[in-house]
């Protein structure tokens, strides 16, 4: 199994196909791109026309997207235990991955991952409005499931993978949050698939100006 992917302190959606496979202990070959680069595209249209990462590899099948490829890895390595067992909980995780795979604009505009940075930025309502509307989530899911464990539904599952960008924007860019979400945001930190992903990110140089927003504090 091989997975393309980009640079690590970047690259939010590389993040979600990367940890899917190293969290649940999947074996997979990492291919790293350049953003940006002519041989970014030539090597990703060798597999999809989409130019975009990340792309699982698995023999002969390509899946892109990263919701597509943590529904994969689910459904083909995990034995479904990537979503929670019971199947309320199952669906309100689908509903909060779907959520952030398809909104949370203004997050993702105004604050894009940069994992070896320090910030300051004057985020919009907009983007306020959906720190707070997170905060409240997170901090409601981990109420509910601290029982099971300390991430959103108890055990590390899809969820937690879709929200990891997230964890690194909210610490890169000093966001104010909850004591609860500060206390799953340091769970988050201290997996070790998240700090072998933040110290490879520290250690790139490549700079890509468009996502340096802010000012360096």
């Amino acid at each position: 199994m091989k997975l393309i992917i980009a640079n690590k302190n970047y690259s939010s959606w590389s993040l979600r196909g990367w940890l899917v496979l190293k969290a649940f202990h999947v074996p997979f070959d990492e291919i790293q791109l350049s953003l940006e680069t002519e041989e970014f595209y030539q090597i990703l249209a060798q597999h999809t026309s989409v130019g975009k990462v990340p792309v699982l590899i698995d023999n002969d099948l390509t899946v892109w997207d990263s919701l597509a490829i943590c529904e994969y890895i689910n459904e083909a390595y995990l034995q479904g235990k990537g979503w929670p067992e019971d199947r309320n909980k199952r669906a309100v995780a689908r509903s909060i991955v779907s959520e952030m795979h398809s909104g949370l604009f203004a997050i993702r505009n105004e604050m894009p991952m940069n994992c070896r940075a320090t910030r300051r930025i004057e985020p919009t309502e907009s983007a306020l409005a959906e720190v707070a509307h997170v905060d409240d989530m997170w901090s409601t899911l981990r109420a509910e499931n601290s029982k099971e464990g300390d991430y959103l539904f108890g055990e590390f599952s899809l969820a937690d993978v879709f929200f990891a960008p997230l964890v690194f924007r909210f610490m890169t860019y000093r966001v104010a949050v909850s004591d609860s979400v500060k206390a799953y945001m340091d769970t988050m930190l201290a997996h070790p698939a998240m700090q072998e992903w933040y110290q490879a990110a520290l250690a790139e140089t490549e700079v890509i100006a468009s996502d340096e927003a802010g000012e360096p504090v």
